[in-house]
C-alpha cells in the first residue's frame, strides 16, 4: 500500500470513524483502480477523464456489475478529493464523471406464513443448538438488526425486565430497539441454559460478556450466523433465500403494513436518513396493488 492510500485509510479510520468493512471497501476499490493504472504505466497525477473512461470500459469488459461501478466511482471521488486536499494531486478528474444509473429492485420480504415455517422448522431439532438458533431467529424477526449488530451484542446490551435493548450500530450510534416476550423468555433460556454449556467448551480462560457463542464457545461470526439460517432454510423444504437482511426487510415492510410511522421505523432500523427507510413504502405500495387484484371480484383479470 502506497503513502496516499495509507493516509486515506487512517483518516477514514481514525477522523471519520467508519467501520472496518467500510474502510475495507473503500481500499479495495482503489486498489482495483491501482492496478488498473500500473497496468496502463500511469502515476495519480496522470489521471484524466479519458483515463477514467478507459477504466470504465475495462470494468465493464471484467462483467463488474454497475452497482459495484457506481460504488467504485463514488471511492475513488473521495479519494481524489482527499488526495487534492493533501495536495498530491491538483484536480479531482472524478467530479465530473458521471456514475452509471442503477435500478435499486425492491426487497424481497417474508410473508407471516413464511415466518411460522420457518419458526416451526427450527423447533423440530433436538441438537442442544436449537435454544441459541430459535433466539436469533425471533430476535431478528422482533428487531430488525443486522447481522453485524446481532453477533455485537453483549449481556450489558439487554434490559430483561423492561424489555429494550441498546444496539451500536452504523457510525457508532447508539439506538434503543424493544423486543417482544418471546424474545425475553427465549433469552431467559439461553442464558441460563445453552450459553453456559458453549461457555464451558470455550478454551480460552478469558471471560466474555458477547451474547451469541458458536459451537466452540467463541464468538459467532458473520459467516456462521448466514450458516445458521441456510441450516434452518433447509429444513422447511422451501427455498426462501433465508439471510440476515431478509429478516430486517420483512421486519421494516411488516411494521409499515400494520400502521407503523415511517419516522419510527428509521429510528428502529438506525438509518441516518429517511430515504433509506423510504424503500419499504414502495414494498408496501407493490403488496397493496397484488393484494387489490387478488380480491377485489371486479379488479381479477379475465
Amino acid at each position: 500500500m502506497n503513502r496516499p492510500l495509507q493516509e486515506f485509510q487512517d483518516y477514514l479510520r481514525y477522523t471519520r470513524r467508519f467501520s472496518h468493512n467500510t474502510v475495507t471497501a473503500y481500499v479495495s476499490d482503489i486498489e482495483t483502480f491501482y492496478l488498473f493504472l500500473a497496468h496502463q504505466h500511469l502515476r495519480d497525477d496522470e489521471v484524466d477523464k479519458p483515463v477514467i473512461r478507459l477504466f470504465l470500459r475495462d470494468q465493464i469488459d471484467k462483467n463488474v456489475s454497475r452497482r459495484t461501478l457506481k460504488r467504485r466511482l463514488a471511492s475513488l471521488r473521495h479519494y481524489y478529493e482527499f488526495l487534492q486536499d493533501k495536495r498530491y494531486v491538483k484536480d479531482n478528474p472524478f467530479l465530473t464523471v458521471s456514475s452509471p444509473k442503477v435500478v435499486n429492485p425492491l426487497p424481497r420480504v417474508l410473508y407471516e406464513e413464511e415466518i411460522k415455517l420457518i419458526l416451526a422448522a427450527n423447533e423440530t431439532r433436538t441438537d442442544f443448538l436449537r435454544e441459541r438458533d430459535q433466539l436469533i431467529l425471533e430476535l431478528m424477526f422482533a428487531t430488525g438488526l443486522r447481522a453485524s449488530e446481532v453477533i455485537n451484542l453483549t449481556l450489558q446490551s439487554f434490559n430483561l425486565n423492561e424489555r429494550f435493548l441498546m444496539v451500536l450500530g452504523k457510525g457508532k450510534k447508539e439506538r434503543m430497539v424493544p423486543f417482544t416476550d418471546r424474545v425475553q423468555k427465549l433469552l431467559r433460556n439461553y442464558l441460563n441454559g445453552t450459553r453456559k454449556e458453549l461457555l464451558a467448551k470455550r478454551k480460552s480462560s478469558q471471560p466474555t460478556n458477547v451474547l451469541f457463542l458458536n459451537a466452540q464457545g467463541n464468538k459467532l461470526t458473520i459467516q456462521g450466523l448466514r450458516y445458521i439460517l441456510l441450516s434452518i432454510e433447509k429444513k422447511t423444504g422451501e427455498y426462501v433465500n433465508l439471510h440476515p437482511h431478509l429478516l430486517r426487510h420483512s421486519f421494516a415492510t411488516h411494521l409499515l403494513e400494520k400502521g407503523a410511522n415511517l419516522r419510527v421505523i428509521q429510528e428502529l432500523l438506525g438509518h441516518e436518513s429517511i430515504n433509506t427507510t423510504q424503500i419499504y413504502t414502495h414494498v408496501s405500495e407493490e403488496k397493496v396493488v397484488k393484494e387489490y387484484y387478488t380480491a377485489h371480484p371486479r379488479a381479477k383479470k379475465k
